[in-house]
């Protein structure tokens, strides 16, 4: 039924009868029932909580009168149509029903609610039928925009604006953008939206022909997009390319943003192509002849060449003659010193050097380089065999350790080597770590030099006169000395003598007169059995020692000349001998003489 026969009066009500009898009286029931069935069918089918049509029937300040065909009118506050500023009595407007009659007996209309049901009801119907809407960009947000669609606030993440990376999002700010809805969470009451997918429905046709088109050596037109440590990303037109960082210049570069930058267009030159994963290889240095290829001529071996380091490993350094042409100057061409050292001590990166070409292969574009020739190799100075001549003294740095040995460093490129055995005449030294550390400095004597060949033998012991001449006539055979057992192995044991010497026993010359064996720490009575001078070996033993009373010592101390030989018999003297060792000069002048030296070899 319209709304104009809903507005015309029942053809059958009788309003003269109505009124002489009361409203309603005058009618049997039968005539009742047929005018409220004519009644009903005057009224629309309304039902709670649905959107519905009304039209506006009365318009105040602060109020809106919508008929929607019910038994009653809605009122629906003015302020919710603050949007439509033109309406006018008749206009049609949609609103929900949200109660039929209530406590009031009034029908209660919302058009906001009914605002919202419809935009999502537009929402999901765009998302299922994939359709376009306009939506009007309202600001930026974290991560992207915020735009209205019917309504609606929905969320356009930065990374479907556009195709290439966009890093100004304000520049959209109250603009209007086409976009697609492609995520709906009803939970939240979450839209997000693209406008990314309809760029690359454009960009579809037009990547296809670029791939279908694309072959190895072709150049063609990008835009840098995204840059990375490792290189940069390029579109050519709706398909992205990758320029490695290795591929952009010739010469090293840190970053491509040396010589790059974002938005940049160039040509680049399509190196390699992998069809099933659409990956695209791309080379912008190709488009430049190689640096190699204009070197110039009069770079030969035993050139002297100036460039940049830009690099430094544990093995060399590389310089850069020119962008693209760099040359390997290893660590043993640094310096004359036969000591590799870290290439750090001698330079850095950026470095302004220059240096002499050592080898040169154009074809392999290889070059060695050397900086230690720009100075004389000091094994060829004139002056080396008297500077260094057999006799002199020289102080130098320990480099190295061996253990035979170790070399000191006299001067830069000058190296000798100390034999572990010319570092004490008393001393048994099973490695130089017990008696020097590297970096220490050390004073030499010059035993032997061999310049042709680059070698040159020190010794340290030789800077003191040698005391085994003098302990001959100390340490005599059948000498009676008191020593202290250090050490005892499977058959000898090793003892500590006056003056710091050691000396040795066999084990079973330890036997004391209790039949026990000395143990370590012990000091007793050693008798010398042998003394090796050559050897700088002293054998003794304890159990041939004949022990003498105390009074017959103190009798026999005032002598003081002995036998020129000492038998078992002579013991008693030879103890006296011993104990008048302290008196003599000569002794007295030998100790003094190796505590000095002694304190030397600890310095």
């Amino acid at each position: 039924m319209s709304k104009e026969q809903q507005n015309q009066p029942l053809p059958d009500f009788d309003w003269d009868k109505a009124a002489d009898k009361g409203f309603g009286t005058g009618y049997s029931s039968a005539d009742r029932g047929r005018l409220e069935q004519m009644y009903e069918t005057t009224i629309s089918p309304v039902q709670e909580k649905e959107v519905v049509k009304g039209i506006v029937v009365g318009i105040t300040d602060r109020e809106v009168i919508l008929n929607i065909g019910f038994k009653s009118d809605g009122i629906v506050s003015s302020n919710e149509f603050r949007d439509l500023p033109g309406m006018k009595i008749g206009d049609e407007v949609e609103v929900y029903v949200e109660n039929q009659e209530d406590a009031q007996g009034q029908l209660v209309l919302s058009r906001k609610k009914a605002k919202v049901i419809t935009a999502w009801d537009n929402i999901q119907k765009s998302f299922d039928e994939d359709v376009v809407i306009d939506a009007n960009v309202k600001r930026r947000t974290k991560g992207g925009l915020i735009v209205d669609i019917f309504g609606i606030e929905a969320f356009l993440p930065g990374s479907q604006i556009d195709v290439k990376p966009i890093r100004d999002f304000d520049i959209f700010v109250g603009k209007r953008m086409e976009v697609k809805v492609v995520k709906i969470n009803y939970a939240n009451d979450n839209v997000v939206v693209s406008h990314k997918v309809l760029i690359e429905k454009d960009l579809e046709a037009q990547r296809q022909q670029i791939l279908n088109n694309l072959e190895k050596g072709q150049v063609l037109e990008g835009v840098i997009k995204n840059m990375t440590n490792f290189g940069v990303f390029i579109d050519l037109g709706g398909v992205d390319g990758l320029l490695h960082i290795t591929d952009i210049s010739w010469g090293r570069i840190n970053h491509p943003s040396d010589l790059l930058a974002l938005d940049q267009k160039l040509n680049v030159v399509v190196l390699d192509f992998d069809e099933e994963k659409k990956r695209i290889s791309l080379g912008l240095k190709q488009l430049q002849s190689h640096p190699w290829d204009s070197l110039a001529e009069e770079i030969q071996v035993g050139s002297k060449v100036t460039g940049r380091i830009v690099n430094v490993a544990d093995y060399g350094a590389f310089l850069e003659i020119k962008p693209g042409v760099e040359g390997l100057i290893h660590v043993s061409e640094m310096s004359w010193s036969q000591h590799l050292r870290n290439p750090q001590e001698f330079m850095n990166v950026n470095d302004e050097i220059s240096a002499v070409v050592l080898t040169l292969d154009r074809n392999e574009r290889k070059m060695s380089l050397g900086i230690k020739q720009l100075t004389e190799d000091p094994w060829t100075q004139a002056s080396l065999k008297e500077k260094y001549a057999v006799g002199t003294r020289h102080k130098g740095v320990v480099r190295n350790l061996t253990n035979f040995g170790l070399f000191i460093e006299l001067e830069e490129g000058i190296d000798g080597l100390v034999h572990v055995s010319d570092l004490s005449w008393t001393k048994k030294i099973k490695h130089p770590s017990d008696f020097v550390k590297v970096s220490d400095e050390l004073e030499v004597v010059v035993l032997e030099l061999d310049a042709d060949n680059r070698r040159l033998a020190l010794g340290h012991k030789q800077l003191e006169e040698n005391p085994w001449d003098t302990f001959e006539s100390i340490f005599e055979v059948g000498s009676v000395h008191k020593s202290t057992i250090v050490a005892k192995g499977d058959k000898f044991a090793t003892l500590e003598l006056p003056y710091g010497i050691e000396g040795i026993a066999a084990i079973k010359n330890l036997a004391k007169e209790d039949g026990t064996l000395a143990e370590v720490g012990e000091s007793l009575d050693f008798t010398v059995l042998e003394f090796l001078k050559d050897e700088k070996k002293i054998v003794l033993t304890h159990s041939k020692v004949k022990h003498v009373p105390a009074e017959e010592k103190k009798e026999e101390r005032p002598a003081k000349s002995a036998p020129a030989k000492a038998t078992t018999s002579d013991a008693p003297a030879k103890d006296a001998e011993k104990s008048t060792f302290g008196d003599l000069s000569v002794l007295s002048a030998l100790k003094e003489q190796m505590e000095e030296s002694e304190k030397k070899g600890k310095k």
